[in-house]
């Protein structure tokens, strides 16, 4: 991982083992802009007070190794292209004023694949998890987590079950305590389309009318202008010869031009003869107008009475019959979902039971699943315990449901007892430590001390980390308030884990350091007035000088650096033991 900008960090290159790397410095020399890296590199949120002061930018470039199917597929998704040797580089930039851009294998890419890509990749244990275990639905989640697929999918079910079954609840509870109301819209609605079908208006309809009530109420008029035009076109219908109309007029000019000796009043015939056509066309168009021309009484009556019914539903309904029908067709629809009938509530009421029983047979799996996977992982938490220096502490996993109360919206009935239905069930799950043969189970933040505390929550996530498939684990000072025989201990589990496992380990624990098998150092210097910050790789004697340091500052002493030497001889004999085991 190559860091750039970021904190106290000017540049860095850290070349993590593959196994367990460690990273120790003094306080505020910058160890936890490592950690800081790897959540920017894992599409973590950028905040811009993390650049150094007068970087242009804040940069972390990390390669990965040996991805599984599920990072590959996400890495082929985003476009990316990993390098030759199978290897894929993720860069992640920040500016001072908070915006950030992600590459993965050369192509810029969402925060979001970063993340997707890194929960398949990395997890990050720090103090603040422990602190979120202490939390009953945490608690919850991490034994869900250690159950796996099994519970999952039985969760997944129950809250698919879930909504459905608050959603029919919601509604029936709606048309119950609002029956009056709906009914009376319902009635308002049934009123009004049986008026509109009563009158049974066409698409359309009023226009038609509307040109045909004017038609009706001008014929008189009508009929003058077009028997006046149809005179002035055609002539007198006995062929009286003193009013021959145009058509007449035009034949005898017709005649003349084609008897006449010069061609050049020859050539105009043709033309009179294409405007004799159109006026005889003219013509009979207006004498069929004049026979359509219905000046009855009686059917402008007829038109009038069904204006003035049409009239009435666009008063009251919308400005047209065109809106008329369209209120009709969504009164329809309204009123299918306000049906406020006996049958209809009893049908919403069937249904809500029949979903409540589904619920609670799913519920009941559910408490069964956790009840079985508590005993695995309080039996697991448990012997992990055993090797962090707490021999006789035992934890407890408690799935108990969560009674209901009388006005509990989410009460449900499983097994014959009244439950509160939450979105992940219905249990309540607690953690407990028995510290001791003989001492009462307490929940473990009132049975555990500072140092028992930390290392719980590192037992629970060293389990969690075998149930988990992702391959690089990192531990940010969750050996807080440990020391002695049980500091040897932490890291000696450490060590174990990190067989399976890429182990990064932020730690103030020199017995933790030790079990290393690379040693990141982080100083503090100053430079100017700023502050800055070197990162180097120790072994042999730079190493036993750095555990010394952590030895409570006695790197300068021949006791400080003998006891350092111990340390490692003591982690390096059990590393050998257990290679021998192995083989």
């Amino acid at each position: 991982m190559r860091i750039q900008g970021l904190g106290v960090i000017d540049e860095a290159t850290l070349e993590l083992h593959p196994g367990f790397t460690v990273v120790t410095g003094e306080t505020g020399a910058g160890k936890t802009m490592v950690v800081t890296g790897l959540h920017l590199l894992s599409g973590g949120r950028a905040e811009a007070s993390r650049v150094r002061t007068g970087a242009p930018r804040a940069v972390v470039e990390g390669r990965f190794e040996a991805l599984d199917g599920g990072a590959a597929g996400v890495a082929g998704e985003a476009g990316a292209e990993p390098d030759e040797d199978g290897s894929l580089i993720a860069l992640r930039t920040v500016t001072p004023d908070g915006r950030s851009r992600a590459h993965l294998g050369g192509r810029s890419v969402p925060v979001g694949v970063l993340s997707d890509l890194s929960e398949r990749l990395i997890a990050v244990h720090g103090q603040n998890d422990q602190l979120s275990l202490l939390r009953p639905a945490e608690q919850r989640a991490v034994l869900d987590r250690f159950a796996g697929d099994e519970v999952a999918g039985t969760l997944e079910a129950y809250r698919r079950v879930r909504d459905e079954w608050l959603r029919v609840g919601a509604e029936l509870t709606e048309r119950t305590e609002r029956s009056r109301e709906l009914a009376r819209e319902a009635d308002l609605l049934r009123h009004g389309l049986a008026e509109i079908e009563a009158v049974d208006p066409q698409p359309g309809e009023d226009d038609v009318l509307m040109a045909k009530a004017r038609r009706l109420a001008d014929a008189d008029q009508l009929r003058e202008h077009a028997a006046a035009a149809a005179f002035a076109v055609t002539g007198s219908p006995e062929g009286d010869p003193d009013a021959p109309g145009a058509l007449g007029l035009i034949a005898e000019a017709r005649r003349r031009l084609a008897a006449a000796e010069d061609p050049r009043l020859r050539e105009l015939e043709p033309r009179l003869a294409e405007a004799s056509a159109l006026l005889g066309d003219v013509g009979a168009e207006l004498t069929g107008y004049l026979e359509s021309l219905d000046a009855d009484p009686a059917v402008l009556e007829q038109v009038l009475a069904r204006q003035a019914e049409l009239k009435q539903l666009t008063r009251k309904y919308a400005a047209d019959v065109d809106g008329v029908l369209a209120w009709a067709a969504d009164a329809e629809q309204r009123l299918a979902g306000l049906d406020t009938s006996e049958e209809a509530l009893a049908e919403l009421a069937r249904r809500r039971e029949e979903l409540a029983a589904e619920l609670a047979g799913y519920a009941e799996t559910l408490t069964a699943q956790r009840i079985a996977a508590a005993d695995e992982l309080a039996k697991a938490v448990t012997e992990e315990l055993a090797g962090l220096a707490m021999p006789q502490s035992v934890i407890d996993l408690t799935v108990q449901p969560r009674p209901a109360d009388e006005r509990d919206p989410h009460a449900l009935t499983v097994a014959g007892r009244q439950v509160h239905a939450g979105p992940d069930g219905v249990d309540d799950v607690e953690l407990r430590l028995r510290a001791h043969d003989g001492a009462e189970p307490l929940p473990v933040h009132k049975a555990a001390s500072g140092g028992e505390l930390s290392r719980v929550m590192l037992a629970i996530e060293v389990v969690l980390a075998h149930a988990d498939p992702v391959p690089t684990l990192v531990f940010d000072e969750v050996d807080a308030g440990v020391g002695g025989r049980a500091a040897v201990e932490i890291g000696r589990r450490l060590a174990r884990l990190a067989r399976s496992h890429q182990v990064i380990v932020v730690t103030h624990l020199a017995q933790v350091a030790a079990f290393a098998d690379r040693h990141i150092v982080v100083d503090k210097r100053a430079m100017g007035g700023v502050v800055g910050a070197d990162i180097r790789t120790v072994e042999e004697h730079e190493r036993v000088v750095e555990l010394a340091r952590m030895l409570a500052g006695m790197e300068s002493t021949e006791t400080g650096r003998a006891h350092a030497e111990e340390l490692l001889a003591v982690a390096e004999a059990d590393k050998r033991k257990k290679s021998r085991r192995r083989k």
